[in-house]
């Protein structure tokens, strides 16, 4: 069923990356083009006793050039990441906010483990010093909607204000769920994206202890993270920010905006099976994304690219099972990656970063590597554009985000005619 017709449209006018391969679109793009990697030894602190002691950590960030000392010491660092991206993406996207449309931008900004560093620091102040040394600061570092409410606060935005909590759907669901409140008319303009930053004792030692972490490639950091590659055994662990500015396509061509792409189709559901594995054959995958392509009358012949969950773990066989399942004959001629390959799982950032991948995979109609992927898994048997770019054109795109507790999100986006 069609539900598009007398919808708004929206388009994408800004885009803004912190990542393991870089601070800033351009440095990061230029990493995904060259299939490197941002994975590297964990510095955060002393692995030596982990199981996993690799990670995609972000290099060189320094809070203090995107905001004031005083007030950097206030948050934690996935709201750092955050400001940092979303100002990127507004500045890309030359918007600016006025007493005459502040009531119309909004901010959606997820994050799905909100707060680990702060958390450990003061924990070990509390044990060590006593209360009294808690910072006053000490909650509000780590609320999940605070990078969305600082960032509302730096720009001025008193539109729509809110904040996903989705695992790693988190990224995809907030940009999602911008994309239908500009459609409804709640908003104008929506700087909507996902952040992370959870590399640390309890972070990695967490995930470590669910089996969840590539522990084989401890000494070859850049070789890891394998999606669909038959001797994958964990996903790395990422940090950083993915943020766009969705703007309703009217208003963004009234003031000459750039427009990278339209936000096409979006669809979000649950596979109500395990805490922690999709089911099997990819069921809830596969609804979900026949959701997004039936719900606004998008055929599957039509898509050219998926930028994939594939987070090098078993559960890449079963998105393959699920992209079989709905494309059918057409799966084998289009083209997947996943470009978690090169900046490991930003869990709740991966999808806003992604979506920023598949828009710019369009714009500059180049297709983005799956590295590491040296023998491909049989069941994995898509073309995942290995080990190299390739130059493509690209009129669709999607991006897929599926999450622990069974909740998943796709998002489609269309190229924008010029």
């Amino acid at each position: 069923m069609n539900n598009s017709g007398n919808k708004r449209k929206v388009a994408i006018t800004g885009v803004g990356l912190v990542t393991p391969l870089g601070i800033g679109v351009d440095e990061t793009w230029k990493g995904i083009c060259e299939g490197r990697s941002g994975i590297g030894p964990i510095t955060k602190f002393d692995a030596t006793d982990y199981a996993c002691k690799i990670a995609g950590e972000v290099k060189g960030f320094e809070p203090t050039d995107y905001m004031e000392a005083k007030e950097a010491k206030k948050m934690d660092s996935f709201i750092h990441y955050a400001l940092a991206a979303g100002t990127f993406a507004a500045k890309d996207s030359c918007l600016k906010v006025t007493g005459e449309n502040a009531t119309k931008v909004g901010v959606s900004i997820g994050v799905g483990l909100c707060g680990l560093p702060a958390i450990e620091k003061y924990h070990e102040i509390v044990m060590e010093r006593g209360p009294r040394k808690i910072t006053p600061f000490f909650i509000p570092m780590l609320i999940a909607n605070m990078a969305a409410g600082h960032l509302s606060m730096k720009l001025g935005a008193k539109g729509p204000n809110c904040c996903s909590a989705t695992a790693c759907a988190t990224g995809t669901h907030a940009i999602g769920d911008s994309f239908e409140i500009i459609q409804r008319g709640d908003a104008d303009v929506m700087i909507a994206g996902g952040t992370e930053s959870v590399i640390t004792k309890l972070g990695i030692g967490g995930f470590s202890a669910m089996k969840a972490l590539s522990t084989k490639y401890n000494d070859q950091p850049q070789k890891a993270s394998r999606p669909f590659e038959k001797n994958r055994d964990g996903f790395v662990m990422g940090e950083g920010s993915g943020v766009v500015v969705l703007e309703e396509m009217e208003t963004a061509k009234r003031r000459g905006a750039k427009i990278y792409a339209e936000v096409a189709a979006y669809a979000m559901n649950a596979d109500a099976y395990h805490m922690t594995l999709p089911p099997p054959n990819g069921e809830g995958a596969a609804r979900c994304m026949e959701l997004a392509l039936n719900k606004y009358g998008i055929k599957p012949e039509e898509v050219d690219y998926i930028n994939a969950h594939g987070t090098s773990t078993a559960a890449d066989a079963l998105e393959t099972a699920a992209i079989k399942t709905v494309f059918g004959d057409h799966a084998y001629k289009l083209a997947v990656s996943s470009t978690k390959s090169m900046t490991g799982h930003l869990l709740g950032g991966a999808g806003g970063v992604e979506a920023v991948f598949s828009t710019l995979a369009m714009h500059h109609g180049i297709l983005p590597p799956t590295i590491n992927l040296d023998i491909p898994d049989p069941e994995c048997d898509l073309d995942y554009v290995p080990n190299q770019m390739r130059k493509k054109e690209i009129n669709v795109a999607l991006s897929n985000s599926f999450g622990f507790g069974g909740t998943n999100a796709s998002l489609i986006f269309r190229k924008s005619p010029s």
